[in-house]
């Protein structure tokens, strides 16, 4: 098992953190080395759920945050183990995504044995999948009281700006008939492929917007992430799926982001579709306005940075805004560079964050 040692600097963790493999579904090995580097800090309970791992301390504090970040990356490629670029960034996959964040938590986590405020620590898995599969997800579901708290951080790459709330998301499947027939006597058929041709047309018409939503501004985008048809070169196709991907101002429910989606759909003329949701994530709206979230900018404001933002896509702030907890994203990290294949994060960043929660939590 690799052992990680949390009293290194906060990059070397990261480095080695990158160095263990974790693609969704495949977070034993990197969960088994984080309980066991938290497990003999005394004044910590480190309890183990499948492959998340939580971390609190028990103080009797007037508050408790819930600091949480994710194990998974996407698949490898070629950037596994990890490396040091020339300008001394740290190189790899999850460097970003988010490794990083994760090292501060691990760091933050062994040092402060005695922070101003309690604080659980949260390791989990399967974030870069499907939403039903995620561990926060299932913690919230089979352990809701180990992610009570009156505030949650979320250690997403925010390149160590403070980014409020996130976009909704949502996958749907748009369902096109046709009839087959051989393609020599095409005439007999109908071409399901061509037959979404003014779904596409109307989705490259579409002109996203932007939507200001408690002074942040976030934007929108409905697009086409996949098509499927056919089952043969001479056969035309009886069936077209296009998948739709909408992401979603926090503005919006679930329920009326099924709505603005059904409508463009509907509108595009496309004939005899059914639409089929596959995926449901709904978005959270900023939370800067509770007392902890603006003590929280401040002192992160205190040390220079950007004033905070819109996270553009789908964290799990979602989740804590369900659960009713104001949430943010900071960690180290542009959040540009997540999933590509030259990831790579600045130690800049990994150190400012980690004095930026540090000095949040002890004073």
């Amino acid at each position: 098992m690799t052992h990680l040692d949390l009293t290194a600097p906060v990059e070397e963790l990261a480095k080695a953190l990158v160095d263990i493999p974790s693609v969704s579904g495949n977070e034993d090995r990197i969960a088994d080395a984080v309980e066991a580097a938290l497990a003999p800090l005394a004044h910590l309970e480190v309890l183990r759920l499948g492959n998340a791992v939580v971390a609190r301390t028990s103080l009797g504090r007037a508050e408790r945050v819930v600091i949480a970040g994710h194990l998974d990356t996407v698949p490898i490629k070629g950037n596994v183990p990890g490396s040091w670029s020339a300008e001394g960034d740290l190189v790899g996959r999850g460097s970003v995504d988010m490794k990083a964040g994760v090292a501060v938590q691990l760091s933050l986590a062994a040092a402060l044995t005695a922070p101003t405020r309690d604080v659980t620590w949260v390791f989990y898995d399967q974030e870069e999948v499907e939403a039903d599969r995620n561990g926060l997800g299932r913690i919230a579901r089979e352990r809701p009281d180990l992610v009570e708290g009156d505030f949650a951080v979320l250690c997403e790459p925010t390149s160590g700006v403070i980014e409020g709330g996130c976009n909704g998301t949502m996958r749907a499947e748009v369902r096109i008939p046709g009839v087959a027939a051989h393609s020599a006597r095409a005439w007999k058929g109908v071409n399901a492929i061509h037959g979404a041709a003014p779904l596409l047309a109307a989705l490259a018409a579409y002109e996203a917007e932007t939507i200001t939503v408690d002074g942040l501004d976030y934007r929108e985008g409905i697009n086409a992430v996949g098509v499927r048809g056919g089952i043969a070169g001479n056969v035309i196709p009886d069936e077209c799926v296009v998948t739709l991907n909408y992401r979603f101002a926090p503005c919006w429910s679930l329920d009326e982001a099924k709505v603005r989606l059904e409508a463009l759909v509907a509108s595009s003329g496309v004939e005899g579709h059914h639409l089929v949701y596959t995926d449901l994530s709904g978005a959270a709206r900023p939370g800067l306005d509770a007392p902890l979230a603006a003590s929280f900018a401040a002192s992160v404001a205190s040390t220079g940075v950007a004033a905070p933002r819109a996270k553009q896509g789908w964290t799990d702030v979602a989740r804590f805004g369900e659960l009713g907890i104001p949430a943010v994203n900071y960690g180290p990290g542009d959040p540009e560079l997540a999933h590509a294949d030259d990831e790579r994060c600045p130690v800049a960043d990994i150190r400012h964050c980690r004095a930026g929660l540090e000095a949040w939590l002890t004073t």
